[in-house]
């Protein structure tokens, strides 16, 4: 994994001298189609098979985090709904406009984890 550094302030203490830190370099994006013809290379599945699998997991995770429902995807890890709320006193003073920051978030697999533990970092440009 290349990375490069970059330098920060401490947001505690703007006047302090900033420290520089590693961030990852990201090396490019791969699109569906690639990781569906990597699939059928490693399967007896077709490319329409694969994509089709592909695009129904893309259409039924949202379902079932609309749900309520955590979605675990074996050794790849798991989706769940996250979000943040205001404080108030009294829970009768709780509304619904007080939940913002939806999003979702994904915890690796203890699986997914130990395939990453042997990571390579070197310093890119």
């Amino acid at each position: 994994m290349k990375y490069k550094l970059r330098p920060r302030k401490n947001p505690q203490d703007r006047q302090s001298p900033g420290k520089w830190y590693a961030t990852p370099i990201n090396g490019g994006k791969v699109e569906q189609s690639e990781v569906a013809e990597d699939i059928v290379s490693l399967s007896s599945l077709s490319r329409g098979d694969v994509g089709n699998v592909i695009s129904c997991l893309i259409d039924t995770v949202p379902r079932y985090l609309l749900m309520d429902k955590s979605v675990h995807l074996g050794e790849l890890g798991t989706f769940r709904i996250s979000f943040s709320s205001e404080g108030v006193d009294d829970p009768k003073d709780f509304t619904v406009n007080k939940i913002s920051g939806v999003r979702v978030v994904f915890t690796p697999s203890v699986e997914l984890k130990k395939k990453l533990e042997n990571i390579h970092f070197e310093k890119g440009e």
